[in-house]
């Protein structure tokens, strides 16, 4: 994606990632200072994120936090685990629906951190991985869905250089 970015405006730069696999909105800022700024307000968690996961299994109650530090799994790099020794990480989430058939959570999910895999492993660490997610779910789970569904839904910031409030929707695309 950066590439294609970069071939449109060449001074633009990556600020915000997303895994390979989830689908979303993601953040370019166009020349350096403007992507020191926005690199700061995220690390300040001044950047409001959102997601959408279809996970497996019937999540009990409306809303929840998941707080659990996570730390590198470095015998399976890439793969992330919840260790008491990691680094803080916390995840608010809301359920938004049950899938019709019963086997299927719809969540917003909201990273307060932002640790590698967070939201993969935090849902997985409750027994509820996202459907499709070939590195933490179960091998039925993960052959459920040919892809992730984890999507990047929403970002709100303000604009590195007038303030303003910015706020970008995406809707999920399954």
């Amino acid at each position: 994606m950066a590439t294609r970015v970069v071939a449109r405006w060449p001074d633009a730069r990556v600020v915000h990632r997303l895994d390979m696999a989830t689908s979303g909105l993601m953040l370019f800022a166009r020349g350096i200072d403007a992507q020191r700024r926005l690199g700061a307000a995220f690390e300040a968690r001044e950047v409001g994120k959102r997601y959408v996961a279809v996970v497996d299994g019937i999540v009990e109650g409306e809303d929840g936090l998941i707080d659990a530090p996570l730390a590198a799994d470095w015998p399976n790099r890439p793969k992330q685990i919840v260790d008491a020794a990691g680094r803080p990480s916390t995840t608010r989430w809301w359920r938004l629906a049950v899938e019709a058939g019963g086997g299927r959570t719809r969540l917003e999910l909201e990273p307060l951190s932002g640790r590698t895999h967070q939201l993969r492993v935090h849902l997985a660490s409750i027994g509820h991985a996202i459907v499709g997610d070939t590195l933490y779910a179960s091998p039925a789970a993960a052959a459920a869905s040919p892809r992730l569904l984890l999507h990047a839904c929403r970002l709100e910031f303000r604009h590195p250089s007038s303030g303003e409030t910015l706020s970008f929707n995406s809707p999920p695309p399954f």
